[in-house]
């Protein structure tokens, strides 16, 4: 399939391109240096501990805006990202995420992909960034990237997405006391979940006093329960607000961090880090690594 009609195929041929994609099949290459992506598609990062219910949030606001799909909906729709452990016997995605959204899985302006971290730090699938600008030039109107939830190490989603929602609970009180200054800095939007439980109000001080702390201007926090949708049509219009403002041209940083990360990626083959483990593995103790990263610097500049 020509790329210029990657707007024009239908879900099951994208699901198609996007395993290519993943895969690093042979066509990879050539799909990737074709892409058009449209950098005004708003990208908003859902991320948060374990059991914040961010799952059932993306459901929610997704049930939001096609509840005024004829206002919203120009497009493809809304293309959702779930970053889902990996199975440590197929190094798959363990689809997860699709269960508890699958009241929109046949939606035909909804698509849903789940992505295995396969290793990966930070919350997020080593492929991310190629599927997110792949999905950006397929014409979405929003695209969603749920992290996997490993707690402080998420502020890697912060580089990818233009706007970041960090999803806690009213339990999280102590977490948030704790919590690393730049996961506070990344947040541009805090959402309280779960804010029937008891904690609600003083989780939002918690919030509050965590950004004071930090040198953050008083942020915006929501108090939702995503399961029942109180608060999601508030929260979909500061998102829609913070999107109509985004300043794409403060994104030159970021474009390089991202050509950086897949420079990184691109350069070092399967052989190559084959060959680094089988160097250290044979080390005895006695490697010195900085010693075999120059080396290998020096190798690679050659060829």
């Amino acid at each position: 399939m020509a790329i210029e009609n990657l707007k024009n195929c239908d879900m099951r041929t994208l699901a198609r391109i996007i395993s290519a994609v993943e895969n690093d099949e042979p066509s990879a290459q050539t799909i990737l240096e074709n892409l058009q992506p449209d950098l005004l598609i708003p990208v908003i990062g859902i991320t948060g501990p374990p059991g914040a219910g961010k799952s059932t949030l993306i459901n929610a606001l997704t049930s939001s805006i096609l509840s005024k799909e004829k206002e919203l909906i120009k497009g493809r729709g809304i293309g959702i990202l779930a970053i889902d452990p990996s199975s440590p016997f197929t190094y798959g995605a363990l689809l997860g995420d699709r269960l508890r959204m699958s009241s929109h899985f046949n939606h035909q302006k909804v698509f849903i992909r789940s992505l295995a971290t396969r290793g990966s730090l930070g919350g997020l699938s080593a492929k991310t960034i190629e599927i997110t600008d792949l999905m950006r030039s397929a014409g979405f109107d929003f695209i969603f990237i749920e992290t996997v939830g490993i707690g402080q190490s998420e502020v890697e989603i912060a580089s990818l997405a233009d706007i970041t929602v960090l999803v806690l609970v009213p339990e999280s009180g102590d977490e948030v006391q704790t919590m690393k200054a730049g996961v506070m800095e990344t947040a541009d939007v805090f959402v309280v979940n779960k804010s029937d439980r008891t904690g609600a109000d003083t989780m939002v001080q918690s919030i509050h006093s965590a950004a004071l702390i930090s040198g953050k201007e008083k942020p915006e926090v929501v108090l939702t329960v995503a399961g029942t949708g109180k608060g999601v049509d508030k929260l979909l219009n500061i998102l829609l607000a913070k999107a109509n403002a985004i300043d794409h041209k403060k994104k030159a940083d970021l474009l390089l961090e991202k050509a950086l990360q897949i420079i990184r990626q691109w350069m070092l083959s399967d052989e190559d880090i084959l060959h680094l483990r089988a160097q250290l593995n044979n080390s005895n103790g006695n490697m010195n690594i900085y010693r075999i990263a120059s080396d290998f610097i020096r190798s690679i500049r050659k060829n």
